[in-house]
């Protein structure tokens, strides 16, 4: 039976889960799902072995498993916010669990999973277990291929530029580690030719002590000179590799598709930019180092062992080979354990991530200590992980300690039996043993280099865990100029899938230059994803998009948005002032622009009011701003880059009646002359457009002007209908409504 080892805050079940497994049972995928059967917020469980689907419903406290048969399927779908997953045998549905979108990308992995599960049953293809991915919820066995230590060999790329300077440190080394294996050779004639013959009777060679004491003081000297300029010279280079390391990887992630960000944490990106690279920085310029330095030591330490008395030298051996066995051993569980310890450490910074930026919603639900809970259940899962791996390495170090130890004694003990036989000279052994002490404290400190070299192993792995990622929205190799935009927009047969799920189908439509169409349809009919294809946020599975004639993907992604402006529901602003907000997509704007598109979006007022007008520090996110005041802002962020393409997404469906009229008032100055693309819930906010493109399951079921499609009492003339009963229900005007469009099957979730 498979064996749970967990990597993140552990899953109430999780216990429950292993006890249920039968023998030869493993996991394949995993779903941690937010609902009940009720539509209750709960903490429920489904698994899929490759035997059955089992699951844990909340509600009831019950567990469920269906065997897997040939001809069974596993639906994936959404409506109003929410996900539904249903399985289906060939005459009926077996089970159905709800859930929020928020589990939608571990919900699509299960799907996926179940299906190659299925190609096995019906013996199709071979299909191979898929190994779930690093930040899923659940690690059932090893999440994915443990780290080799040959990772760190692909640092050599980022370390190109600084060879010189690396190939001085060598050699700065090199003299640095010669210079401290002169002391035990001049204390052979010390003793010999000095201290034994003063004890017999003779005197001492004044000359011939300052020469010796001399030349001990002279390579103190030069190995402290040389090992200071070696340690300064490759620290700057190695934090120099690890800054490198650490652009390259953020730029790579910049470049990234939309897909990739929607499966992975903050949190977790955060900490390998950062604690990663850190750690691969530490690694290079101390720990590298110091291996460095060992294997030099080791080698200069046994050549001269070996020239002075190869017996003595062989005794000195006899620890290396169960030394070297013991690191065999524990390398292997250090490697899995480092990477484990990561991606726990993730999700600990990943509640960090989640939280802070959330706090306002935190206390607004008083859930204060929901949250406390939640980092402290991570933290106590990093601690558990971290004392399974210090139980392991606790043990290690001090077996080579005892190992070195003994071999310290057989060195003694040969050496009295050869002083004995007058095969060595005093002198000799006090030399051998000050080796000796260098050469078993080097090995020593080679043996506790392979945890930080296996931490390092798992930092860089993860590192370039990202920077192997190719986007799925690729610039082409020889990209096509795109200047001098009209913003005619043509889509020709665009389909559309994410992972499992087909979104668009088969969507043909074409949008003239200067025309504004208005996207209308209820939630999950696929406007914001149509719009995402537009931007190139995604590629279309099928079919293409095409600009002004030319086709997105012969287009550099840069090029293209530059000639887009987009207007989201939820304006994101970042930390500086209003005018670095404004001129976020064009920097280098001068001041009286800046005040120019502010006017045009109704914002100049506002602004002026403000303590230090367009000087005025924006608080993370727009903080200190009204919903309605970051939006104008954002308008003004548009208006500023003079966009060929516009893109509304819900532009004025979080701010009030009255806010609404100054934004669609900003709005109608920003869409004259520009293809404009408009989604709105309020269905009266497009009235002004000049056609409508009506959406239901990804397709386009209607397409005309407001007056004809009203007079069709179609699909469109329902949502108006539908929206109009709702306002006079509640006595308002529209403020704030969302319009569903008449389903009988629709799904609701009890508050």
């Amino acid at each position: 039976m498979q064996e749970l080892p967990s990597t993140t805050a552990p899953h109430p079940q999780t216990a429950a889960l292993q006890g249920r497994l039968l023998a030869g049972e493993n996991v394949v995928a995993t779903l941690e799902v937010d609902l009940d059967a009720h539509g209750q917020f709960a903490q429920g469980l489904i698994a899929l072995t490759n035997a059955r689907l089992l699951a844990f419903e909340p509600a009831s406290g019950t567990w469920s498993d269906h065997r897997l048969e040939p001809g069974q399927t596993l639906k994936l779908s959404d409506h109003g916010g929410l996900a539904f997953l249903e399985l289906f045998s060939a005459d009926k549905r077996l089970a159905r669990w709800r859930f929020t979108l928020a589990c939608n990308p571990a919900a699509v992995r299960l799907v996926d999973a179940f299906e190659r599960e299925q190609q096995r049953l019906a013996g199709d293809v071979a299909v191979e277990q898929d190994e779930e991915g690093e930040d899923s919820a659940f690690d059932f066995g090893e999440a994915s291929k443990p780290p080799s230590t040959w990772v760190l060999l692909r640092l050599w790329r980022f370390a190109r530029p600084y060879q010189g300077q690396l190939l001085l440190g060598f050699a700065l080394m090199l003299g640095a580690t010669g210079a401290t294996l002169v002391s035990p050779y001049l204390a052979m004639p010390l003793m010999d030719r000095v201290l034994i013959p003063f004890q017999n009777g003779q005197q001492i060679d004044p000359s011939l002590v300052t020469l010796l004491l001399g030349g001990l003081f002279g390579a103190a000297l030069v190995s402290w000179a040389l090992g200071w300029a070696k340690t300064y010279l490759l620290s700057l280079v190695s934090e120099r590799i690890a800054a490198d390391l650490r652009t390259a990887t953020f730029e790579h992630l910049l470049g990234l598709s939309l897909e990739y960000f929607g499966n992975k944490r903050t949190g977790d990106l955060m900490a390998r930019i950062g604690s990663e690279t850190d750690r691969i920085s530490v690694f290079l310029s101390l720990h590298a180092l110091d291996f460095i330095t060992d294997v030099l030591m080791l080698a200069m330490t046994s050549i001269i062992l070996f020239s002075i008395h190869p017996g003595l030298a062989l005794a000195t051996l006899v620890p290396l080979p169960f030394i070297a066995w013991l690191i065999h051993l524990v390398r292997d569980r250090l490697r899995t354990g480092f990477e484990k310890i990561d991606r726990v450490w993730g999700e600990v910074t990943n509640i960090l991530a989640d939280t802070i930026p959330g706090i306002r919603v935190v206390k607004a639900f008083a859930q204060e200590k929901r949250e406390a809970r939640r980092f402290k259940e991570a933290n106590a899962n990093n601690l558990h992980v971290n004392d399974r791996l210090n139980k392991t390495w606790s043990l290690f170090t001090p077996s080579v300690a005892l190992l070195t130890e003994m071999g310290l004694l057989v060195v003694w003990g040969v050496g009295i039996w050869l002083i004995a036989h007058q095969s060595i000279t005093v002198g000799t052994l006090t030399a051998f043993l000050a080796y000796i002490g260098r050469f078993y404290g080097r090995l020593d400190s080679m043996s506790r280099i392979v945890s930080v070299t296996q931490k390092a192993a798992a930092g860089a792995k993860r590192i370039f865990d990202i920077l192997d990622h190719v986007s799925n929205v690729p610039d082409p190799v020889n990209p096509q100029p795109f200047e001098n935009v009209a913003g005619a927009i043509s889509m020709q047969a665009v389909n559309f899938r994410y992972g499992s799920r087909s979104i668009i189908r088969n969507l043909n439509l074409d949008i003239r230059p200067g025309e504004m169409v208005g996207l209308v349809g209820h939630s999950g009919s696929g406007k914001s994803t149509l719009v995402n294809l537009i931007c190139r946020f995604y590629d279309v599975t099928e079919g293409g998009i095409k600009v002004d004639g030319v086709d997105l993907r012969r287009i550099k992604v840069t090029d293209y948005r530059r000639h887009i402006g987009l207007v989201l529901q939820e304006p994101f602003l970042f930390f500086g002032t209003i005018a670095e907000n404004i001129a976020y997509g064009k920097p280098d704007a001068t001041r009286d622009e800046i005040v120019a598109a502010a006017r045009a979006a109704h914002a100049h007022e506002f602004i002026l009011r403000l303590a230090h007008g367009y000087d005025s520090l924006v608080g993370e996110r727009g903080q200190g701003l009204s919903g309605g005041e970051r939006q104008r802002i954002s308008i003004a962020r548009a208006l500023l880059i003079d966009p060929a393409i516009l893109i509304l997404d819900e532009a004025t469906s979080a701010v009030d009646t009255e806010t609404e009229k100054e934004i669609q008032r900003a709005l109608d100055n920003l869409v004259k002359g520009r293809t404009t693309i408009a989604i709105a819930h309020r269905l009266s906010t497009l009235r002004k457009a000049d056609r409508l493109v009506v959406m239901d399951r990804g397709e386009i079921v209607e397409l005309g002007p407001h007056d004809e499609l009203i007079a069709k009492q179609g699909h469109y003339w329902r949502l108006w209908e539908a929206q109009a009963r709702r306002v006079d229900a509640e006595g308002a005007d529209d403020g704030g409504l969302m319009v569903v469009a008449p389903n009988p099957s629709a799904h609701t979730v009890n508050a």
